[in-house]
């Protein structure tokens, strides 16, 4: 199940699966040796996109809704590496209490909690969902579409030292909600429990630059390895930080910046002989959701944003403003299910790839961004493939190289995560 690539500049990806295939002992060995050094995310799901000549990550959520995207093959794999994470984090861990996201009533991200409920219910563990918005005043059972079955809902109950339920007193705390809106003092302090992922993952304190920095880091160290130029896999970006779409101020920042990295892609794209229009993606440097995002193919284009765009761009999840934007190098996608733009999604939970999904957009075009109204989700037979590439088998070709490929890079952005989470983790203990 493979989508096929439209692009007919799909040399230089067909030599980078071939590179990655060659080098998958000294790929696998590169990752176990950083995960030596670095924990991974609890969790995360990454978009790629795949150009034909480049293949990169676009963003990574460490906070991943969407589980029940994913094919029913993958359970076990989740499933294992849930008893993985949890085994690594708390051995003797019984009760989960999952929190998550405020808007209670949208019953595709209510199918997406009761997955993630059976993952760590088959992990060994009594999973309940306590929430923390303030119309949850007691258990709330909400029937799930398409014979999902129906999930509760609980008010979350904090004691001094701990967060619980009324009748739960759980080890282990998941959060699956972003913190757009900031870490709520009822998560703070809690001493005698493990939150996963930590607090300061939320979008409060995180930011993209900060990750695609990371990225950065990583790509180079793994070019490296392979012998390849890190720009094939790693969006170049600039970031501009006093921005208000609202009022059109600080507009001469964002265009330097927006036309600065536009002639940087030009000149990658004459090395290369691609002979594709270059565009830069404009979104806020915090904050989920594809609010908050545009295209943008001329710098010029900027001095002539309309009000509905301003609008858009000036608010996102929670009402937060906008005020920070990064700028980050478009990748085009050259995938395509039934006439349709695509581009998949991989979800990992440890150090291990779970499984993915295709996001499918039939009203978006290759640059635009496809997490949208609109949008409609294809599982990735990703549940063999991912781990087991066939070599011999011609570059593009085959699905589980494809998939393995999509893996690495997967891993390569959960990796830039977990540097990211260090250097901004409030108790890292510091050494002179």
């Amino acid at each position: 199940m493979v989508p096929h690539l439209i692009t007919a500049l799909n040399g230089p990806i067909n030599e980078l699966e071939q590179r990655i295939l060659e080098s998958m002992p000294a790929i696998e060995r590169w990752f176990r040796l950083e995960w030596m050094e670095h924990t991974p995310p609890f969790y995360c799901s990454v978009d790629i996109r795949n150009a034909g000549f480049k293949l990169a990550p676009v963003d990574t959520n460490l906070f991943p809704g969407g589980w029940n995207n994913l094919t029913p093959e993958m359970l076990p794999l989740a499933v294992q590496s849930a008893m993985a994470a949890i085994e690594k984090i708390c051995p003797e861990a019984k009760n989960l209490l999952v929190i998550p996201e405020n808007h209670t009533r949208n019953t595709f991200y209510l199918s997406n909690l009761a997955q993630l409920k059976r993952i760590f219910h088959m992990a060994g563990l009594n999973v309940r969902i306590g929430s923390i918005s303030p119309d949850i005043k007691e258990p709330t059972t909400i029937e799930l579409p398409a014979g999902g079955g129906e999930i509760t809902l609980e008010p979350v109950v904090r004691s001094k030292r701990r967060l619980g339920l009324k009748d739960f007193d759980p080890c282990t705390i998941l959060l699956n909600n972003d913190l757009s809106a900031g870490a709520p003092g009822i998560l703070e302090d809690l001493h005698e429990q493990y939150l996963l992922p930590p607090l300061h993952a939320g979008w409060s304190v995180r930011r993209k630059s900060r990750h695609f920095q990371s990225y950065e880091e990583v790509s180079k160290r793994f070019g490296k390895l392979l012998g390849i130029d890190p720009w094939l896999i790693n969006p170049m970006f600039n970031k501009c930080g006093e921005v208000n779409f609202a009022e059109g101020a600080g507009m001469d920042c964002l265009q330097t910046n927006v036309d600065a990295l536009l002639t940087r892609i030009r000149k990658k794209y004459k090395e290369y002989g691609i002979n594709e229009k270059p565009f830069v993606i404009v979104k806020a440097d915090n904050g989920t959701y594809g609010m908050g995002i545009m295209t943008v193919r001329d710098a010029r284009d900027l001095e002539q944003l309309n009000r509905k765009t301003r609008n858009k761009m000036s608010v996102i999840k929670d009402g937060q403003e906008v005020h920070e934007v990064i700028i980050q190098e478009g990748v085009l996608t050259g995938e395509r299910m039934h006439e349709a733009v695509a581009e998949p999604v991989v979800y990992l939970m440890d150090r291990y790839v779970v499984g993915g999904f295709y996001r499918v957009h039939a009203e978006r075009g290759v640059d635009e961004n496809l997490n949208a109204p609109g949008a409609h989700f294809v599982p990735l037979a990703f549940a063999e493939s991912t781990r087991l590439p066939q070599p011999g088998e011609k570059p593009g070709a085959s699905a589980p190289n494809r998939f393995y490929m999509y893996g690495v890079i997967g891993r390569l952005a959960m990796l830039a995560a977990s540097y990211e989470l260090e250097a901004t983790d409030p108790d890292a203990e510091t050494y002179d």
